[in-house]
């Protein structure tokens, strides 16, 4: 938990939805550090059935895209149960008082990169948290490939 708040996002390696942003997580937790946003990143799939999101993956993944944050994996799965998460990238943005102010998207990209003009809907949320302790009213959720459960 940052001074502020505390950014959870669960993410993966396999999934092109993560890829097409993965740089721009990197951007975004880098520049909401500085206003007291903390981050983490868990990864809730079957690494069995997907074995590109092992954990020896995640780790050189973490690695090669310089993750500024935690990348966990979630062996259980019960983690991701208890939040609700449904996809990846899915990301949950909480104040300093640990209270929920945002479930949406990082921007509009989906499978391919958006453009770089486009509305940074994360980082923009996050940044009202970390100033006034609320998100926003509108809130567009994520997209992205569905977490891998297990049979």
């Amino acid at each position: 938990m940052g001074e502020k708040g505390l950014l959870v996002m669960f993410i993966c390696n396999h999934c092109p939805y993560v890829k097409a942003v993965q740089q721009r997580i990197v951007r975004d937790v880098r520049e909401l550090m500085p206003l007291g946003v903390n981050a983490v990143a868990i990864m809730s799939n079957d690494p069995h059935e997907y074995p590109e999101d092992s954990f020896e993956n995640m780790q050189q993944v973490a690695v090669q895209h310089g993750y500024p944050f935690p990348y966990l994996l979630d062996e259980t799965q019960d983690i991701a149960k208890a939040y609700g998460a449904v996809c990846t990238p899915d990301f949950f943005g909480y104040n300093a008082d640990a209270k929920l102010q945002y479930r949406g998207r990082l921007d509009e990209s989906r499978k391919e990169t958006a453009g770089p003009d486009v509305r940074r809907d994360l980082f923009e949320a996050m940044k009202l948290v970390a100033e006034t302790g609320r998100g926003p009213q509108e809130q567009i959720p994520s997209m992205g490939c569905s977490i891998k459960w297990r049979e």
